[in-house]
């Protein structure tokens, strides 16, 4: 007797556009764009496909969430928006 139950085995794949990541294919577009824009569109493949190979290395297996916890942690205070912990002397007032 055949299973009815079909349990997906692609549920945690993340989103793709073609064939890239969504994050991959924001760092490619950014560079590719600005290629454009500037009237330097060799130049703006060649950073394209630079960012790729970099978001690709730089994820190497893991999820996208790495990329940006690595970037909370390595960047300057507010380059990602994100909020950080407040200092020793403020952490009585936040309660």
């Amino acid at each position: 007797m055949a299973d009815r139950i079909v349990i997906p085995r692609r549920l945690d794949d993340p989103e793709l556009i073609g064939l890239w990541t969504i994050d991959e294919f924001a760092g490619m577009i950014v560079p590719f764009t600005w290629g454009i824009l500037a009237q330097h569109i060799f130049v703006g493949i060649a950073l394209a496909f630079g960012a790729w190979f970099a978001l690709r290395k730089a994820k190497a297996g893991r999820s996208s969430a790495w990329v940006l916890r690595a970037a909370y942690w390595y960047l300057p205070a507010g380059f990602t928006s994100l909020k950080s912990t407040p200092p020793s002397h403020c952490r009585l007032l936040a309660g």
